[in-house]
């Protein structure tokens, strides 16, 4: 029997043991089943790794030709589905390395020179993170994107904004929306600051002291395009915050989503009659066949319970474990994985939905008609005529009242009606009390009003690009 522990299918450390690993352990403890999806990861860093031994003289310039070699079969054998994943090597990087040494021979076993598994995961979840993150910025970008194309028509269209879910005051529909736009323009800074700690090297920092070979970190980092390198060696192989602050992130973005998709989910129903959906979006009933579900809505608002969750495992996982590398860190991967997953799917989704829905003009303005939305207009009209806004608030509060006893709105008070709770109030105060005056009066940055609307469309279309 051959004494490679690797060449005989047992762990790397089968030679301290006296006997093998039981297979209820075996299955337990292996990670291969999912990262395994790291394996590209996993091999740019041990190429980067051999290439700078060789580099510092401590592999000779054959060996990294053979390693690159087996390397580059490896990958084509993972990309064709060729590759044969085996359990009893535990984790991605023993069975590549495994593969390696039987392609090459002792070349494969000299890459591991200098590293360790505990540097050697933190450098490829890292890797693997960064790639996924500059492939969310653009499902982000999107996301934004859909909603501003959307608000743009409708910068003019009247609907009731709400507080408390009650009606409070007119807004456009467009300004609604890029209350949104304006959520997830902050989470894409706030992935791009994640990304700076994510793009640090740990390789080098071995099992958990460093390595007594002449190792050239910066090199490597240089290589794999990392900003810069771990400075504590026990800190890179057991940190873990890059990605609970990913995790929180994805949690903050889903949280974003998920109120964007409970107010489709309102819009949509019958008892709002905002917005309509594409049947491709909907799913129905299999007993009401009247129904049409915003099913993708509603997912997209429960997938954000999953992210959540996520991020409270990441935080539990990390908050009880002494310095350095412990295997409670195999954990990270799955949650890890899925959050990623997760929220690259329902921003790609929710992006086309949005594009597709289609607003009820007239259904909104009706809503905004039903709350007295414009009472505030009236108040800000009598205290522009001298009168304290708190004695505006309560002869508005008078005007509302009597409005609601007879079941008209407040312009259909006639003027006598008003002026018998306010003598102040003129004819020129029906002018504020309509829709359109309400918003056209909040010409302000960051109104409501038609104008500011399309000013602050212009804008997001700049930044996006």
């Amino acid at each position: 029997m051959s004494l490679d522990p690797l060449a005989n299918k047992q762990q790397a450390w089968s030679a301290l043991f006296t006997e093998p690993m039981s297979e209820l352990v075996q299955r337990y403890t292996a990670s291969v089943g999912f990262d395994r999806r790291l394996w590209r990861a996993d091999i740019d860093g041990s190429l980067a790794h051999a290439e700078m031994l060789a580099a510092q003289g401590v592999i000779g310039a054959q060996d990294l030709a053979d390693i690159r070699r087996g390397m580059a079969q490896i990958a084509e054998e993972i990309e064709q589905g060729r590759f044969e994943w085996k359990l009893e090597l535990e984790d991605v990087h023993l069975n590549i390395e495994a593969r390696l040494t039987a392609l090459v021979g002792d070349a494969g076993k000299r890459l591991h020179t200098g590293r360790s598994r505990n540097d050697q995961v933190a450098t490829d979840v890292r890797l693997w993170l960064r790639g996924e993150i500059d492939q969310l910025a653009p499902l982000l970008a999107g996301m934004q994107r859909a909603l501003v194309d959307l608000a743009e028509p409708h910068a003019g269209t009247v609907m009731p904004g709400f507080t408390h879910l009650q009606v409070a005051q007119p807004v456009s529909f467009g300004h609604h929306l890029l209350a949104y736009v304006e959520m997830f323009a902050r989470d894409a800074e706030r992935l791009a600051d994640v990304r700076k700690r994510v793009n640090v090297l740990p390789l080098g920092a071995a099992a958990l002291a460093g390595t007594s070979y002449p190792l050239d970190r910066e090199r490597v980092a240089r290589t794999l395009g990392f900003d810069a390198v771990c400075q504590n060696s026990l800190d890179a192989v057991s940190d873990r915050d890059f990605a609970i602050e990913f995790s929180a992130w994805a949690a903050i973005t889903m949280v974003h989503v998920s109120r964007l998709a409970e107010e489709i989910v309102l819009w949509m129903s019958q008892n709002f009659g905002f917005i309509d959906l594409a049947d491709r979006y909907c799913t129905g009933s299999s007993i009401m066949p009247q129904k049409r579900n915003p099913d993708v809505a509603e997912l997209a608002r429960g997938k954000s319970a999953r992210v959540l969750g996520h991020l409270t495992g990441f935080v539990t996982l990390m908050k009880g474990q002494p310095l350095a590398y412990n295997k409670d860190n195999q954990e990270d991967k799955e949650p890890l994985f899925d959050t990623v997953d997760t929220l690259a799917a329902t921003l790609r989704i929710m992006a086309e939905m949005v594009s597709g829905i289609v607003v009820k003009p007239e259904a909104l303005r009706r809503a905004a008609m039903r709350g007295y939305a414009t009472a505030t207009d009236l108040a800000d009209h009598l205290v522009k005529k001298g009168l304290p806004f708190r004695d505006a608030h309560e002869a508005v509060a008078h005007a509302v009242k009597v409005a609601l006893g007879r079941g008209v709105d407040l312009s259909e008070l006639s003027l006598a009606e008003l002026q018998a709770i306010e003598p102040r109030i003129g004819d020129d105060a029906f002018g504020v009390l309509t829709l359109e005056g309400s918003l056209n009066a909040r010409n302000i940055v960051g109104g409501t009003a038609p104008a500011q609307v399309l000013a602050q469309v212009a804008r997001h279309r700049a930044r996006l690009g």
